[in-house]
């Protein structure tokens, strides 16, 4: 984009120069940032307003430091036997922005010298324009403006895969005349009648014909997880989640609550893709960003538009494994960093005898989607997960899927509160310490707190535990 193209004149240029002449900013310096961010945006501005040009202020003040940094770095050295990273004249200069919109999806990742106490550090800041790889719909972007962290190291995936041992069947042979809409046309939400696939939410759709979750049963989903004690739960007999693999024994079951499922339309159904009753299962639709925050959970996630309240977000993609599996990989990487999985037990109940291979969980530490960087917060997050059936009958699988529980601004960080009990110390996975910034956060008896989000987590070795259990995620 030539400056030719952006005449002072020009009254989105005039009112953004307006507001960098109030803090005392030149001209010659906001115009090259301004079209160099213009260029990545596609030419739309409604990014580079957000906040009152806040975008593009960050983006020129961040270009003079790293000029700075660099001359610095240079004048620093002369004499000296050190290895200079860049120079003014030939080092890339990355624009920071708010912006989701960019024509590139290479990953850019700028090492910056940076000079404290003499000594010489590296500041990681970085831009990537589509973490998904064109596996989604939508791209989705990646910026770190805080620069004290690397890109984290996942394989992207926007579909479950099975890790090995998991039990999950898919096969139109399996489902029945009465779990599906075989004799439905176009969009079931605009029949008189409710489909065959409206039975699971007792005769009427989840959904509304604009695509949101209907709010009374969002309503009573958030009542199941805040008051789980008032709903009727399931008792296993050998419960999965309280075994001891050490001893091969079982303790006693807390019991499962039998959440609330959304039924979706799937492959033998007559409706189209467009159908109504099919919102999950079409993927990502909101312009997302992942994001380093600035209050010490490490890496977030945000919408880049409004939403409002039973928006379907996206679901919660990882390996499929077993509980036993979970175990295992829990013991061999103690040490390292995980995402906390996620227990498929919405509906063992269900099941006379639970098998290993189908007592299931998500775990997105390796391969997951968007999903593994939302953060934790307390009692009054702003997303609930909800089961979700669409290609198999078989409930010891389904899908986890995040909707909006009330409107959502544009850059308001996404949250889900994992319901964890942060006093249960017997626990294989070990609680974080949260700093969720909630005034009913769970953990405010630790002072200090450093919560991290779902990327941040740290195994405790289980079989070093008395009394170890192949848990994924025990809710409160």
């Amino acid at each position: 984009m030539q400056q030719a193209m952006l005449p002072h004149k020009d009254e989105k240029v005039r009112k953004a120069l307006e507001k960098t002449r109030e803090l005392g900013i030149a001209d010659e310096k906001t115009m090259p940032v301004l079209m160099k961010l213009l260029e990545e945006a596609d030419g739309h501005w409604s990014l580079i307003k957000l906040d009152n040009y806040t975008a593009l202020v960050d983006a020129i003040l961040s270009v003079e430091e790293e000029k700075k940094q660099c001359e610095g770095s240079s004048n620093g050295n002369r004499g000296k036997n050190l290895k200079v990273i860049g120079s003014p004249a030939s080092l890339k200069k990355t624009y920071e922005t708010r912006s989701a919109s960019s024509g590139s999806s290479i990953q850019v990742v700028q090492k910056q010298p940076q000079i404290s106490n003499g000594d010489r550090k590296r500041k990681y800041k970085s831009r990537i324009s589509d973490i998904t790889k064109g596996s989604e719909s939508v791209k989705i972007s990646l910026v770190d403006d805080v620069g004290s962290e690397a890109v984290p190291k996942f394989t992207y995936i926007p579909h479950n895969i099975v890790y090995q041992s998991a039990y999950l069947h898919v096969s139109l042979a399996r489902i029945s005349d009465e779990d599906c809409c075989a004799n439905c046309k176009g969009n079931c939400l605009s029949a008189d009648v409710p489909c065959t696939c409206a039975r699971e939410t007792s005769g009427e759709y989840a959904y509304t014909k604009e695509g949101l979750l209907k709010e009374k049963f969002l309503d009573t989903c958030l009542k199941m997880k805040k008051e789980p004690d008032t709903f009727p739960k399931v008792y296993c007999k050998d419960c999965p989640l309280e075994k001891d693999h050490d001893k091969g024994t079982y303790g006693k079951c807390d019991g499962h609550l039998i959440r609330k499922f959304i039924k979706e339309c799937w492959r033998k159904c007559g409706c189209d893709m467009q159908c109504g009753n099919r919102v999950v299962q079409r993927g990502i639709r909101c312009e997302l960003q992942v994001y380093f925050t600035q209050e010490g959970k490490g890496w977030g996630l945000r919408t880049l538009q409004d939403l409002p309240k039973g928006t379907f977000i996206c679901e919660y993609i990882g390996e499929v494994l077993t509980n036993t599996e979970l175990y295992d990989r829990n013991v061999r990487s103690s040490s390292e960093r995980h995402t906390y999985p996620v227990t498929l037990d919405a509906d063992w109940g269900s099941e006379k005898d639970l098998k290993d291979e189908e007592a299931l969980c998500l775990d997105a530490t390796i391969c997951g989607n968007v999903a593994r960087f939302i953060n934790h917060r307390c009692e009054d997050a702003n997303m609930i997960d909800i089961p979700v059936e669409i290609e198999t009958p078989d409930r010891h699988y389904y899908h986890i899927a995040f909707f909006t529980l009330r409107d959502v601004k544009a850059m308001d960080e996404l949250t889900w509160d994992y319901m964890i009990d942060f006093n249960d110390k017997s626990h294989p996975v070990k609680a974080f310490r949260c700093c969720c910034g909630s005034e009913s956060c769970r953990d405010r008896k630790i002072e200090g707190s450093q919560g991290k989000s779902l990327e941040r987590r740290r195994i405790v070795p289980a079989k070093k535990q008395q009394g170890s259990k192949a848990v994924a995620l025990k809710r409160k």
